[in-house]
Parts: C-alpha cells; sequence; structure tokens
C-alpha cells in the first residue's frame, strides 16, 4: 500500500466540523459553552497525515480540562477545539509510518478531521476487536483500570474488593480484572438495571444499589471483614461510606470523582481518619503515569478479552459531531452503561 498523497486526496473545500470550548463551565456545561465551527479540512505536510475520525471517546475527565488551573494534564483553552480521544482512518498521508487506510487512535479532538504528526498515535485492528473497544476496555478507561489496580490497588486472591461506577467504563473492568486475580468484588451502581448488569454480565459477586439501598448497611453486609481495596471513580458520599469500611492496611485507589465535577463547591471526605485508624493509603493514579507500559496492558487484556475472561460494554451513540455537548450530559446523568463512544461516521 501506498504511503503517498492518494490519486484524489479530500479537497480543501472539505468542510471540517468541530466543537470549540466557548466559556469555561460553572457547573453543568451549557450549550452557551460551546462554539460550533466549520472550516476547511487540512491537509498533511511532509511527516504528517490525514484521519477521518470515525468514534469520539465520551469521558468525565473532559469536565476537568474545561477547568484553568493546574492540573495533572493543560486545561483547554477557550477557542480550541475540544480534547477527546478518538479512533479514525487515514484518508491522505505523507507519513512513512502510517498508509492510506490505517486505522488509529490517538487525541484527535472533537472534529470530522484531524491532521496528525503521529505523536501519540497507535494503529488499531478493527478485525481484532470493534473501533469503539480501542477507546474502552482496549483504550485508555481499560488501561486506567488496569495499572491502578494492580499497581496501586494491589490486590490479593481472597480480599474483597470494591468499584464505585461499577457500570461504567473504568469500574467495570477494574472488577472483572480483580476477580480474575481471585478477589471478592462488590460494585456500587445507580439503579437497578445498572446492579444487575454488574453482577450478571460482568461476573461480580454483588452489587449496591446507592441510589435505593442505604449504602453504609449494605457494605456492613457484603464486606463484614473490612474492604481490602477500594477503586474510587465517584467521591462524594460514597468514597466517605467505603471510607468507614476499611481494613487494616487497605488501599483507596483514587481514580476519579464524577460526582463533585459539576459541583461549585466540591465535597472533600469527611472520614479521611479511617486512614489514620486502619493504617490504610489514599493514592491518586493518572494513567500517563504507565505510557510505556500500554501495550502490556493492551496485550494482556486483548488475551483475557479473546479467553472470554474480560468483557467489554461500549455504550455507542450514534450522531454528528455537532451533538457531542449533549452526549457529554449522558455521563453526568448517569444514563451510560459501559463506555459511551460518539460514532460520529462509519
Amino acid at each position: 500500500m501506498s504511503h503517498g498523497l492518494p490519486k484524489e486526496p479530500p479537497e480543501m473545500s472539505t468542510i471540517n466540523r468541530q466543537i470549540r470550548l466557548a466559556a469555561r463551565p460553572v457547573g453543568e456545561p451549557r450549550p452557551t459553552d460551546w462554539e460550533h465551527v466549520e472550516e476547511p479540512a487540512g491537509q498533511p505536510g511532509d511527516g504528517e497525515f490525514l484521519v477521518q475520525v470515525l468514534c469520539l471517546s465520551i469521558d468525565p475527565a473532559m469536565r476537568g480540562w474545561m477547568n484553568a488551573g493546574r492540573s495533572y494534564i493543560r486545561p483547554v483553552e477557550i477557542g480550541e477545539v475540544m480534547r477527546a480521544g478518538a479512533v479514525g482512518r487515514v484518508i491522505a498521508s505523507r507519513h512513512s509510518g502510517f498508509a492510506v487506510g490505517d486505522h488509529v487512535s490517538g487525541t484527535f479532538g472533537v472534529q470530522e478531521y484531524c491532521v496528525s504528526d503521529g505523536r501519540g498515535v497507535t494503529k488499531v485492528d478493527p478485525a481484532a476487536a470493534p473501533l469503539p473497544t480501542y477507546l474502552g476496555t482496549l483504550g485508555i478507561p481499560g488501561l486506567t483500570a488496569y495499572f491502578g489496580l494492580i499497581e496501586v490497588g494491589r490486590p490479593e486472591p481472597g480480599q474483597t474488593v470494591v468499584v464505585s461506577g461499577a457500570a461504567g467504563a473504568v469500574g467495570s473492568v477494574v472488577g472483572q480484572i480483580a476477580k480474575i486475580l481471585g478477589c471478592r468484588v462488590i460494585g456500587i451502581a445507580g439503579g437497578e438495571a445498572k446492579c444487575r448488569m454488574v453482577v450478571d454480565e460482568f461476573g461480580f459477586d454483588a452489587a449496591i444499589d446507592y441510589q435505593s439501598e442505604d449504602l453504609r448497611k449494605a457494605l456492613r453486609e457484603h464486606a463484614p471483614d473490612g474492604v481490602d481495596v477500594y477503586f474510587d471513580n465517584v467521591g462524594g458520599d460514597v468514597l466517605d461510606a467505603v471510607l468507614l469500611r476499611l481494613a487494616r492496611g487497605a488501599r483507596v485507589v483514587v481514580c476519579g470523582a464524577i460526582s463533585q465535577y459539576n459541583s461549585t463547591k466540591p465535597q472533600g471526605p469527611a472520614n479521611y481518619l479511617s486512614l489514620l485508624v486502619n493504617r490504610a493509603s489514599m493514592t491518586g493514579i493518572v494513567v500517563f503515569d504507565w505510557a510505556d507500559r500500554y501495550a502490556e496492558g493492551i496485550a494482556q487484556m486483548a488475551t483475557w478479552r479473546a479467553e472470554g475472561r474480560l468483557k467489554s460494554l461500549e455504550d455507542v451513540v450514534s450522531g454528528s459531531v455537532t451533538e457531542f455537548p449533549e452526549t457529554l450530559m449522558r455521563l453526568f446523568r448517569g444514563d451510560n452503561r459501559g463506555k459511551l463512544v460518539l460514532k460520529i461516521a462509519d
């Protein structure tokens, strides 16, 4: 296959629809926080290629990227295309490592086309797994679960692992890996349907519906000897409830706090002294810290997936790139099951 420009590359008149950040949200993002832009699709220069974006990754972390201030990654600037992981197809190339027709994964942003120099971009195989899976179990959420649980949670066979956001992209993978490692796994999710899925589809030992159950009472019932590893995706009241059930030497993995992202007065942990009493630790994780080991994590999870031991679930919404703002809000309403993906092209 040729690595040069195709005989009929996209014309400069090809329109690239984009979503840009227009204002920093206060509380929940509003329609006025976004700018819808149309401009000609760029053309690749030497050492570059043009990607047609097919699927966008919709992640809770996006809310934090909209805020100004110091964080683990620079904020999206006003007027900038909204940051987003995506999978796409190379449609024009002047890069020796990427050919027309290659499927690739990278941070291409909320737009229909992206010119890339290849940094941070990996090739993916649509014959091995559906493209949305490379944004979920075989992508950043899966890698977050893998390294966060194994390297920071350090679960041992027979220990009790509790996961919040258990029906989500990260939590569902955390629980399944913990089961593979021989642990007893309890998921916390919102609603009967999600809790049923956590047990029946993902194989957790039990699920607690925080919307209808007394969370502290349920934790006492399901974890009578305490919680050895807590993988936290939601923060707030759920985190406080689990802190009261920690076992001696427990490890709390702080991955996210979706319950607090749109709050103008975020709630910190009130029961943090449980860490002292139980000689426990609480550690924040950012998956980028294991970037040099991504291939290892993906290979292991691909093996488990091929063996039928690790299931992936993508909640795929089909629509145009202009539907990104409303699709993002599904995360904060808890409407998604599994990894939320916006499919914008075939």
